[in-house]
Order: C-alpha cells, then structure tokens, then sequence
C-alpha cells in the first residue's frame, strides 16, 4: 500500500547547533543524550522544549516506515519549535528560517518523491515573512508553509499586519499548516511531568488559533486560503455547535463552522472515535493521514484508522490521494540548492 504520512517531523540537527551558540533567549542545550533542550527564556522556566535522537535521523526515521511494510512518503513539518523563527530578532529569525528550508530542499533532493518539506517563516516583520516564502518557493522548491499557533508568546496570528502575508499564500496556493507552538498555555497547564500539557496544551492552542482567523474574518477575506490543522482540528470538530451558538457576536456572514469546515485537518488521535468523527466532520475529502513521528508510533496511527471501518476507496484517499491533491505534490523536478542565501547572523 503506498501511504503519505501528511504530519511528520524531522528536525535538522545543524540548526539546533547554531542555537546552542547564542548566549542569549532563546537558545538550545544538549541534553547528554544525543538531544536538546529549546529554552525560549529565562524566566520561562516551565517552558523547555525537549527533544530526543530520533527527531534528528531522517534516514532512521525512513527506515522506521520502510518496516510498516508499506511503501510511505512523508510530508515534513516542524511543530512547536516553529515558535523559534518568530520570535528571534528579525534578521536572525530570516537566516534561521532560510537555513532550515535550505535542510529541507537538500532532503527533497536526496529522497526526491519520498520527502517533501513545507517552509519556516518568521512572523515577526510582515515584509520578512513574505520574502522568505517566496524564496522557499522559488529557489528551493518547498512546497507548503508553516503557520505557527502563535508569534512568540504572542497568540494573536490574526493581527491586522499579518493580512498580505495571509493575501501573498492564498494567491500562491500554499498549503498552510497551523501546529501549535506550545508557547500560549504553558504555565496554566503546568505540573503533573508534563501530562496536563501534553493532553490538552496543544489541541487547545490549535483550537485557539484556528478560531482567530474565523473569527478576525481572515477566513472569509481568503476564501481560497488552504489550512490545514494539525491533531484532527483540535477540540473544533467536537464544539462546533458552541462556535456557531457563540460566535454571532464575531458578526460574520457565515455561521463559524461554515469557516471551518473549509479547512483541512490529519488522523492524529490516538483514538478511533476521534478520528471517525473528525472525517465525518470536515468530510472524506478534507482529511489525510498522518502520524505525528516521532511523538507517535505509526503502526498505532494505522491500527487506529483501521479500525474506522473506512471502505478501501476512502481509505486510499485518507492514506494517499487526498495528500496528493491538497498538498499538490507533484513528480518531483530536480531543483539545485546552488543559489546563496545570506549567511546567518545568530548572535
């Protein structure tokens, strides 16, 4: 069966070393154990992000697949340490973000139609952001971007500033995909190791985020914006009702659901209920599959979704050509990483 894995994580191992040279926040730690510690700031205690060897071998990870027994291509995206980019000075957050993509595009050529890689963008310059699309787009053949849940600490991804970057991916036809960045809820749902953030941390700042650009309009101004959330739209699905009853205050022209059915969403519940409800919510054609490697095995993902009871021509749509349409991965070209970026200015 050949399968696209829609929500994967492999993380260059070099940008994390360039962040273990500042001095400053943010920067990054070894772990001792062949990982890293993010640390976003000092008085920021409760928010360390850690992350272990095996987000950082993107051959053993595609051995991991190769022992599915299935034939997967995997679509890499960055998570929560997309709150790196937005919230680093603004040139150093654009020569991050360029040194990443630039990890990216060389990983698509060594696994060209077996990789494909979305963008890094700072948010902090609105003019930045752009400039790096396009040059993720254009130069190194990436082929979606990533909208982090927030800008820093900052939860407010709908700001007025923010709307000819919305603009610049609509008319570019850009898949988007919103992952949140763990930065919004972290002392509120502290304590307890990490269970009570890691449970609902990330499905509630997802939620949050998505409900700021239905609510800000952004979503109606940009009827051709392809969003697409990370772990089975959050809690949005399963409140959609409270949306619609509460959010007439927003004053929209559409009920909010009608928003959010627009967007697209992947399989990653380890639950069988919510993912079945998740694609009888935004419908067979607006869900792919995806696994959350390495924070989720993907033989569990699998055994989940096969337990939906999906017919086979819906179940090769969730596990490959829904992928293939919304992301648009074409046959890959052979695209040369030759042309030079600015060389980075971490401090």
């Amino acid at each position: 069966m050949h399968i696209i894995d829609s929500h994967f994580h492999w993380w260059p191992r070099s940008i994390w070393e360039q962040l273990c040279k500042r001095k400053g926040y943010p920067r990054a730690e070894p772990d001792g154990k062949g990982g890293y510690r993010y640390l976003r700031q000092e008085k920021d205690a409760d928010y360390v992000l850690s992350v272990w060897p095996a987000w950082f071998d993107l051959d053993e990870q595609l051995a991991h697949m190769d022992g599915l027994g299935h034939d997967v291509d995997v679509v890499c995206s960055i998570g929560p340490f997309s709150v790196c980019f937005s919230e680093l000075p603004v040139e150093e957050g654009r020569d991050l973000a360029i040194a990443w993509n630039e990890e990216m595009a060389a990983a698509q050529k060594k696994y060209p139609g077996r990789v494909w890689a979305s963008a890094a963008v700072p948010l902090q310059d609105t003019a930045t952001a752009i400039e790096v699309i396009d040059d993720a787009v254009d130069r190194l053949n990436l082929m979606g971007v990533n909208l982090p849940g927030s800008i820093g600490t900052d939860p407010r991804i709908d700001q007025e500033r923010l709307e000819p970057f919305y603009d610049h991916v609509e008319k570019r036809d850009l898949p988007m995909f919103l992952h949140p960045t763990d930065a919004v809820f972290a002392a509120a749902l502290d304590g307890y190791d990490g269970a009570l953030f890691l449970s609902l941390g990330r499905v509630v700042e997802v939620s949050v985020a998505a409900m700021r650009l239905v609510f800000s309009g952004i979503m109606e101004r940009h009827p051709d914006l392809k969003l697409i959330m990370s772990h089975t739209g959050g809690t949005l699905p399963y409140q959609s009702g409270r949306m619609d009853k509460n959010g007439k205050k927003a004053q929209l022209p559409q009920p909010p659901s009608t928003y959010l059915k627009r967007m697209y969403t992947d399989t990653v519940s380890p639950h069988m209920a919510g993912m079945k409800f998740a694609i009888e919510y935004y419908g067979i054609d607006h869900v792919m599959y995806g696994s959350d490697y390495p924070c989720w095995m993907p033989a569990d993902a699998l055994e989940f979704l096969g337990q939906v009871g999906l017919s086979e021509g819906d179940l090769e749509k969730i596990l490959y050509s829904n992928a293939r349409r919304i992301l648009g991965l074409r046959d890959p070209v052979d695209i040369g990483t030759e042309t030079k970026a600015p060389a980075l200015t971490l401090a």
